[in-house]
């Protein structure tokens, strides 16, 4: 059996996320700290679910639960890669950290950015259908920085609040294709530099391993060993993240197909797109962890 894991990032949660989803030990866990009896009628709450301390501990803490009711019923996974936020869940998923601390990483990993968008509030603007050289161009006019790379004109931008409206209309105006993420900070951007300084710190005392499977992280490519990942985890907070080159990374381990774990399709679509020889489907799209793991079966051990 031959298949990857991809991770989501946030931007779209939704009450109905991952319906087969059993409420146990991590995901008690996961509410507990979010001071939510019930996760998804707090998401039904735009105000709450777009909040980003909310939203990294609620997604971390289910694609920890997700990963750990499917894993019994499948073997290893071949790659993993998470997207943003999702390394955390990617990277224990990956044996580098136990369950407990990473719910807890994502708590100060959220705490980190949030003291950084109060000093300079921003976001993030997906734009698709500019060219390399017109989107490099945009940042330079805007002052904005390339947050994420998913294809060579599919792109997201990251900044103050008043450059990605100037961005969106000016890009809009060019034919883009342009949406403002559900988020409320300039992640992965240089705007972040102060985040990742003390996410770093607050990883040196948390215990890493290095992985049990082949590892990609959006900004050191293949993680070998725990300095990798300890170092990988706090970089990608303020520098671009590569995913085009992750998702290149996970193919080269010749997968016979791909499962994303998360909320919605959104890599599941972009994988498929860049790889339609290679199936890709989206943890969000089935009823029962049997389903997952009957999917997997079928195509990972073609």
């Amino acid at each position: 059996m031959s298949f990857a894991l991809l991770f989501s990032g946030q931007g779209n949660q939704h009450p109905a996320m991952l319906p087969w989803l059993a409420d146990d030990a991590v995901v008690r866990d996961m509410r507990a700290r979010l001071g939510v009896a019930d996760w998804r009628g707090a998401l039904a709450d735009p105000a709450w679910a777009e909040r980003n301390d909310n939203a990294q501990s609620l997604l971390t803490g289910l694609a920890l639960a997700a990963w750990k009711q499917l894993a019994p019923l499948v073997a290893p996974p071949a790659a993993i890669a998470g997207y943003s936020v999702g390394e955390l869940a990617a990277f224990s998923a990956a044996g580098v950290l136990e369950a407990g601390p990473t719910l807890a990483l994502a708590q100060q990993r959220a705490e980190a950015m949030d003291a950084c968008a109060a000093q300079a509030p921003g976001g993030l603007l997906a734009v698709t259908g500019l060219s390399g050289p017109r989107l490099e161009q945009l940042c330079v006019d805007t002052g904005l920085a390339l947050a994420i790379r998913n294809g060579p004109e599919s792109v997201i931008l990251g900044g103050p609040s008043a450059a990605l409206g100037q961005a969106e209309r000016i890009a809009s105006l060019e034919g883009a294709q342009c949406t403002r993420l559900r988020v409320n900070v300039a992640s992965h951007t240089p705007w972040m530099r102060e985040a990742a300084d003390r996410f770093a710190r607050a990883l040196e005392s948390v215990s890493f391993h290095a992985p049990q499977v082949a590892l990609f992280s959006n900004a050191a490519d293949r993680i070998r060993d725990a300095a990798a990942a300890r170092h990988a985890l706090a970089a990608q907070i303020a520098t671009t993240v590569r995913w085009d080159e992750c998702m290149d990374n996970v193919m080269a381990r010749h997968i016979h197909c791909v499962l994303e774990i998360g909320p919605g399709q959104a890599l599941a679509r972009m994988w498929n797109q860049r790889y339609p020889t290679v199936p890709a489907r989206a943890c969000d799209e089935f009823r029962s962890a049997a389903a997952v793991a009957a999917w997997l079966t079928r195509h990972a051990d073609r």
